[in-house]
């Protein structure tokens, strides 16, 4: 990861970006072993594979899903209406640890399993309105290290940012980041091992649906994280 793009400070690496508050954690303590957490979400997690309409299609998402929240914080995109599980006391353990980290509060998560190099998620922005107009998105890595790619939507001057997000890393986006940047993870082209990604985030207010065949940057969105 070039060493250039951070700020340090005693906690946490600052990325500089224009239009952006994006920090990165190396490590999360998360009082056990990362492949111990990894091992267990994989093993543990109700996963799901799920069709999403993206340009009136209807596609299978590379990659599993689950999402975790307090009650009556559902999720809805491109055809998908997701209702929260119940914290599980490991997963409760991570958010309060996340919400330290970052110094903010999250009432839901979603979780995804890169299984190997193929699974992936296309660029979007986590710019639904149930999120909030500057949403604060706090994701965990567990894993296999992948490529977190970054790309300015209206300034073609500004180079694409990659970042290699480590097993047990935290990067934390506030603010105009979401409004200003799409992200992605692309598929790799070396073999690699599995991934499993948290995003944590505030439901504002409960979302109250979608039209099936939804399009436009909210269907693009979905899933990553």
């Amino acid at each position: 990861m070039p060493s250039d793009l951070f700020a340090s400070s005693d906690r946490f690496e600052r990325i500089g970006m224009p239009d952006a508050d994006v920090c990165y954690f190396r490590h999360l303590e998360l009082g056990q072993p990362d492949t111990r957490v990894l091992q267990h979400l994989i093993a543990e997690i109700p996963w799901r594979s799920e069709e999403v309409v993206i340009w009136g299609r209807r596609v299978l998402q590379p990659r599993l899903i689950a999402w975790y929240g307090d009650p009556g914080r559902s999720y809805a995109y491109s055809g998908i209406e997701l209702e929260p599980l119940p914290w599980t006391p490991l997963l409760f353990d991570i958010k309060s640890r996340v919400e330290d980290a970052a110094s903010t509060k999250f009432n839901s998560v979603l979780l995804n399993y890169y299984r190997d190099n193929r699974d992936s998620v296309g660029f979007h922005s986590d710019d639904e309105p149930e999120l909030g107009a500057r949403p604060a998105i706090a994701s965990l890595s567990l894993g296999e290290e992948r490529t977190f790619v970054l790309k300015h939507k209206t300034l073609k001057s500004v180079s694409p940012v990659r970042l290699h997000l480590a097993s047990g890393s935290l990067l934390v986006m506030k603010g105009d980041t979401q409004h200003c940047w799409k992200h992605a993870i692309p598929k790799e082209s070396r073999p690699c091992g599995p991934r499993v990604n948290l995003t944590f985030r505030q439901i504002i207010h409960c979302h109250s649906g979608m039209p099936e065949g939804q399009t436009g940057t909210t269907t693009q969105l979905r899933a990553h994280r």
